[in-house]
């Protein structure tokens, strides 16, 4: 089968050719057949038979069947595009027994991680200039006359009377009741804001040199981890309970330093806590010292109090 390579005009500089390398990834898909680079089209050809979902078939003896999976590394396709050999051709992989699953469609985005590496390296560095902080967690849903609200709001006065910064997912409900009670106190209001599909906008209480917007979860969640003193834990939805359940498990699993995880509200929480003692621990899933880290308290003051206790002498760190 003939090859269509995309070659590089003479004379072209070394940026441009950068430029041209990293432009040639698009979303196409890429793998290697000897010396030369392929990139996969949309429908695959061999011996005759195409197969509309981009898997080609060939009908030997052996049964080979060759997929639109991408093998080869950003690296070679960069080297590809400027020394010419970067082809049209369709080719993919040969599975050993011809009964292996394939992936339907995959990227060849391993230029993204720098994208993700400028999140981390701006989040820590704003986050390493603002000093210990708390993170309050709980439903965006709720109003300001929720008691709930007023809550979240008391205790982020208190947190920052006693120096801590109050960081908070950015949003509205129990996050802008957060972001309010640091404000009204005179302390650092951190917000932790993520891009959507539509927009969220953060709330108005948030200091606008403390705002750091994500576009990775999993970033955005790496710095709650990483700088909290404390997770205060609100009545909230399965957002709440996620950021809840990671914390322990990664104090549990011993991959970030023990804080105190606080659920604020024992008439919300204590069925939870109920079924882990009467589920996981009784079938020794978990084993009682892993609740020696979780608390249950119905005031702000008590959530304060055990975060004083916790640290006796101030002496505060990141967590990993």
């Amino acid at each position: 089968m003939a090859t269509k390579k995309t070659t590089i005009p003479r004379g072209v500089s070394p940026q441009k050719k950068k430029r041209l390398a990293v432009e040639s990834l698009g979303s196409e898909k890429y793998t290697r057949q000897g010396n030369v680079v392929v990139r996969h089209s949309g429908h695959e050809k061999k011996n005759g038979h195409v197969n509309q979902n981009g898997k080609a078939v060939r009908n030997g003896r052996g049964g080979e069947k060759v997929s639109g999976r991408a093998d080869i590394s950003t690296a070679a396709v960069a080297e590809a595009v400027e020394t010419g050999h970067l082809s049209e051709l369709s080719m993919g992989v040969t599975g050993r027994n011809g009964n292996e699953k394939v992936w339907a469609e995959i990227e060849l985005d391993a230029w993204r991680i720098f994208k993700i590496m400028a999140e981390f390296v701006s989040g820590f560095e704003k986050m390493a200039a603002l000093g210990p902080a708390v993170t309050i967690f709980g439903s965006a849903r709720v109003v300001p006359n929720d008691k709930v609200y007023k809550l979240a709001l008391r205790t982020a006065e208190l947190l920052a009377r006693q120096g801590f910064g109050v960081i908070t997912g950015g949003g509205p409900g129990i996050m802008e009741a957060g972001n309010r009670g640091a404000k009204n106190a005179g302390g650092a209001s951190i917000g932790f804001n993520i891009e959507l599909p539509f927009e969220q906008v953060s709330n108005p209480f948030v200091d606008r040199d403390k705002l750091i917007t994500f576009n990775y979860f999993f970033v955005r969640k790496a710095m709650f981890m990483k700088y909290s003193q404390a997770f205060v834990v609100m009545p909230g939805g399965f957002g709440t309970l996620d950021e809840f359940s990671e914390a322990i498990t990664l104090i549990q699993t011993k991959k970030i330093t023990m804080f105190p995880v606080i659920l604020v509200g024992k008439k919300f929480w204590s069925g939870l806590i109920g079924w882990m003692r009467d589920s996981q621990l009784r079938c020794h899933y978990i084993g009682e010292n892993d609740f020696d880290f979780v608390h249950l308290v119905d005031t702000p003051e008590e959530a304060v109090q055990i975060i004083q206790r916790f640290y006796p002498e101030n002496k505060y760190a990141p967590n990993f």
